[in-house]
Parts: C-alpha cells; sequence; structure tokens
C-alpha cells in the first residue's frame, strides 16, 4: 500500500507515456524509486531506500528529507509523507482507492494495514536487484519496441514487456487503464511474490492476446508450469534458487517462453530481434 502511495504520486505529476510506464516505480542501489518528477520547474524524487529504512525525498534545489521506515498504518504513511512534500513546496492530490486489490480501504484511512518487516522487505528488494539484472540482459536483446524495466505497484510485480509493433484487437472492457496497457500485441515477463492462488513467488510470461496453442508449445526448464485460469507459464522462484545458475535458467524460461509465443503469433522475429 505504501508503494502505491508513492506511485501514484508520480502517476498524478508525470507526463503520460503508452502503455502508463510513466507510473511505474524503478529498481535502484537502495530500494524502488520513482526517478525524477517534474513539478513546477524543479524535479524531485521518492525513494525507498531498503537498505536504510527510510522513505527519502529529494528536490533539485538541494531540499533533501527523509522518514523511518517502520510499523506504521498506511494512512499514517500517507499524511507523513504528504505533510513531508507540503514542507518541500510540492503539493500534489491523488485518488486514494487502492488499486487490484480485493476489499480496498482508501489510503488515507487504513489503520488496518501497518506492518512493516525489515529483513523480509531488505529480502525482496535483493531478489528484485538480481532479477532487474538479468530482465535487463533478456531486454538487451530485442531492438524492437520494449518497456524499461519496471515495478507496477498495483499487481506488485517486476516487468519487461516486448512489443510485436502491431495494434492488439479491441478488448472486451470499458476500464481505460486496460485499454491503454493493451492496446498493442505483447508478450511480458516478469517476476511476482505470488498470492491469488499461487503458492509462493514464481518468474511468469504471459502474451496478450494470447495465440492458439501457447501454453503447450515451449520447452520449459524443470518446474515450470502453464496454468490455464491465469494464461500464464510460472517458473517457481524456489527452483530457480537451486538450479546451477540461475541467471541460465530464467533466461532460458524467458527466452523460450518469447519464442513460441512470437512464433504461433507471427512475429517478425528477423526485424525485432538483435
Amino acid at each position: 500500500m505504501w508503494t502505491q502511495i508513492v506511485g501514484k504520486i508520480r502517476l498524478s505529476l508525470a507526463p503520460l507515456q503508452n502503455h502508463w510506464w510513466n507510473c511505474a516505480l524503478y529498481v535502484n542501489t537502495r530500494g524502488l524509486t520513482t526517478s525524477p518528477i517534474p513539478y513546477n520547474g524543479r524535479t524531485f524524487e521518492i525513494q525507498f531506500n531498503f537498505k536504510d529504512h527510510r522513505l527519502e525525498v529529494r528536490t533539485s534545489d538541494g531540499d533533501d528529507r527523509a522518514f523511518p521506515l517502520a510499523p506504521k498504518s498506511v494512512a499514517d504513511f500517507y499524511h507523513e509523507l504528504f505533510a513531508m512534500l507540503h514542507a518541500a513546496g510540492i503539493d500534489v492530490k491523488i485518488n486514494p482507492k487502492p488499486q487490484e486489490v480485493p476489499d480496498p480501504i482508501p489510503l488515507d484511512r487504513d489503520e488496518t494495514h501497518a506492518a512493516y518487516d525489515p529483513e523480509y522487505t531488505n529480502r525482496l528488494w535483493r531478489i528484485l536487484v538480481s532479477t532487474d539484472n538479468v530482465f535487463k540482459e533478456f531486454r538487451a536483446r530485442f531492438i524492437g519496441k520494449v518497456s524499461p524495466v519496471h515495478f507496477w505497484w498495483g499487481s506488485f510485480d517486476h516487468a519487461v514487456t516486448r512489443f510485436s509493433g502491431r495494434p492488439a484487437p479491441p478488448r472486451e472492457v470499458t476500464d481505460k487503464w486496460t485499454q491503454e496497457a493493451y492496446s498493442h500485441e505483447v508478450i511480458s515477463h516478469g517476476f511476482w511474490p505470488g498470492g491469488s492462488g499461487v503458492n509462493g513467488p514464481a518468474f511468469y510470461a504471459y502474451m496478450a492476446p494470447e495465440p492458439a496453442g501457447y501454453g503447450a508449445r515451449p520447452p520449459l526448464p524443470s518446474g515450470s508450469t502453464y496454468l490455464d485460469q491465469m494464461h500464464e507459464f510460472l517458473l517457481m522462484y524456489d527452483d530457480v534458487r537451486r538450479a546451477k545458475s540461475p541467471r541460465a535458467e530464467i533466461l532460458e524460461f524467458a527466452q523460450n517462453t518469447y519464442a513460441a509465443g512470437a512464433d504461433l503469433a507471427g512475429w517478425d522475429r528477423s526485424a525485432l530481434e538483435r
């Protein structure tokens, strides 16, 4: 919920980019960052420092502020952050309704969720750092349109997405978020801590739209599976940890799920790959 608050601040102020790339967060050497956000002739950055466990705000004119990351309610975090931004001369409004969660409690009134575990937060960040490096290596093999490697605070996953270059068929949805996100043919790879029926963290791959036969097509590393109800391939994180080369395991999973899908969907691979 804390990352949703920070992500929504970036969404409110950063210029709209295709597929909502302007709202994601990025892994860095301390945790997660917004990257520079424009504001009234200045820029500022909000960073989750998961090394020293602080929430940090820095501005381009030299204003540095922070408060500790420790067990506190979502509402307390919300009000503390907005007070700190106001003190730095930054006033912004966000939609306080959380995204992509069941039974959402407005962020500025959520006194229910108040946990923060420094050890496991740091562990998650270290996983994200390692994953970020591998995904950037995978991303570099593609010369077509491809997203940054970025962290989505709604679904809480770290992802990179390749595009065929063709518009996707219209989706039977009315929300503008999904329409913008999937306006073109994609294959997406990511890391996700789990939930919604997935028992544990996993790497995933999916295509939108998904070509017929995709779930049965690619040869995959041991431990991989295709979930029909999710239309996604999964490679469990614990299996990757036990692999002789976790990097090679992730790259094989990503390359094989990409190649099978791109072939089935008729992507022009010779023009898209390095």
